[in-house]
């Protein structure tokens, strides 16, 4: 989730849907952006190896069981905030953890402030509160490097009570290029991202 578009929404939540499935979970899609990019790009790849649901409505919350199945685990694409708040909000009542994308640089950040205030309405609806993290994406630096922006982005956050994930998505083309193609999420960050999370679920 974010307030904007083109900060990696729907390139996280494909990969991560690639990446759960090979990690040996049943993954369901769900593309809750009325651009309806993730269902596209999962045309384009000739289909991907789970089932993708365009659900771009304003009551998700109450309609992702019914195609549920057996699946393992709900990847959710949502829309930006700004534009589809009650698209955008609806996946935040149903999911248990809310991934914001945040590339380190100073416009993103200060961003945040009002994602603050989206996350506290929601969670005033909910029944359980959801977790919620930041996942800095398209970072200058390997993911091993913890100096220089994008560290100061970490700490930023960090200082503004985010939650920033361990893990990192460089900036790279095999992300950048890969909508419409064919993904193979093992050795990739968003392997990493997927166990990271993984394990957040088993200590919740």
């Amino acid at each position: 989730m974010n307030l904007k578009p083109g900060v990696g929404k729907t390139t996280s939540a494909v990969w991560l849907a690639h990446a759960l499935h090979e990690s040996g979970l049943s993954p369901l899609l769900v593309d809750g952006d009325p651009a309806a990019s993730a269902l596209r790009w999962s045309e384009l790849a000739s289909g991907f190896p789970f089932p993708v649901i365009a659900l771009p409505v304003g009551d998700v919350h109450r309609r992702v069981n019914d195609f549920l199945g057996n699946r393992q685990a709900v990847v959710l694409d949502a829309p930006q905030l700004e534009d589809h708040p009650r698209i955008a909000r609806s996946i935040m009542r149903y999911a248990g953890e809310w991934i914001v994308p945040v590339t380190p640089a100073p416009i993103e950040l200060d961003r945040m402030a009002p994602i603050r205030g989206e996350m506290a309405d929601v969670q005033s609806l909910r029944a359980e509160p959801a977790r919620s993290a930041v996942l800095l994406n398209r970072t200058n630096r390997p993911d091993a490097t913890r100096t220089g922006p994008d560290a100061d982005a970490r700490e930023a956050l960090t200082e503004r009570g985010f939650e920033v994930l361990a893990t990192q998505i460089a900036r790279l083309d095999l992300y950048a290029q890969s909508f419409g193609n064919t993904v193979q999420a093992k050795g990739s960050a968003y392997m990493d991202f997927a166990e990271e999370l993984i394990k957040r679920q088993d200590e919740a």
